[in-house]
């Protein structure tokens, strides 16, 4: 009855459990201020889906005093879970999923809304080597972000793709946010073979955050950016981040030139962005 912190990791497919035998359970500790609930199921999302539907979940689970809650696993079973859960003192929020084609995403939308602790200034993306990461904060310079989304695949354009969908589904969540950061962790990048595609799936995903102000961008992404950034024929300058004021970039070698394109449309539009270098830590490779 008093435990305070619960920690279930890697629950595998051989022990799954439906949502109401979970929520009953949790429910029997009304003390919990830190919930962490990892499941890896190894079969498809749409299998879940299915074996949700089977049986209604009515169990109602209020968590009084959670101020971090963890859930993994794949997006049909947390969609499930979050309707039925109220955490009013939540302040922080951390969602890792498998890859899928698809996300849907409305009951995550509608959990952060309601939580009034959860409010966002500043985005971090952090394109890895088996994941993309997305730490948000309240604002710009806080030292704990209050939303994290995970979701574990290999492929950059795959982590840009799923990245833009889940995002769409939650830009009047994140249409607050200010100060957007985008970082590469995958050295060496694999070599591209159709730029036009990535710069598409790029222009989406930074068509969500119209709010932006500031940019940072990576070195390692440089060249990619500048691309998405570049107003083609026939397209407004101000379509794309029209509020941006300042452009932070490690610059490398030819990168210092990358977004000269866009700089210039911007001031020929009258709506300049400050171009900064924005140097590497010493010991940085």
């Amino acid at each position: 009855m008093g435990l305070v912190t619960l920690s279930l990791v890697e629950v595998h497919g051989s022990t799954y459990f439906h949502p109401n035998d979970l929520l009953q359970q949790l429910s029997l500790l009304p003390q919990l201020e830190i919930l962490e609930i990892d499941f890896h199921f190894p079969v498809p999302s749409r299998d879940v889906a299915r074996q949700l539907s089977q049986k209604p979940i009515v169990t109602h689970l209020p968590l009084p005093n959670v101020r971090q809650l963890t859930l993994g696993g794949v997006m049909p079973y947390l969609e499930a879970l979050l309707p039925r859960i109220t955490a009013p003192l939540l302040e922080k929020l951390e969602i890792w999923l498998f890859l899928q084609l698809n996300f849907s995403v409305p009951r995550l939308r509608d959990f952060i809304s309601a939580t009034e602790n959860l409010r966002f200034g500043s985005a971090t993306f952090e394109f890895n080597k088996n994941y993309v990461r997305v730490n948000v904060y309240p604002h710009q310079g806080a030292a704990m972000y209050n939303f994290s989304l995970t979701i574990h695949c290999k492929y950059l354009d795959w982590q840009v793709v799923s990245a833009a969908q889940i995002f769409s589904a939650l830009t009047t969540v994140f249409s607050a946010v200010e100060y957007l950061s985008l970082s590469v962790f995958r050295y060496p990048l694999p070599p591209e073979t159709n730029n036009e595609v990535h710069r598409t799936q790029w222009r989406e995903l930074l068509m969500l955050f119209s709010n932006v102000k500031t940019l940072r961008v990576d070195a390692g992404l440089a060249d990619e950016l500048s691309r998405a950034l570049q107003v083609d024929d026939g397209e407004a300058p101000m379509e794309l981040l029209p509020e941006l004021e300042v452009l932070l970039c490690h610059f490398r070698d030819h990168t210092s030139q990358a977004f000269k394109p866009f700089i210039d449309a911007r001031q020929n539009a009258g709506h300049p962005v400050l171009l900064l270098n924005w140097p590497y830590p010493r010991g940085f490779p």
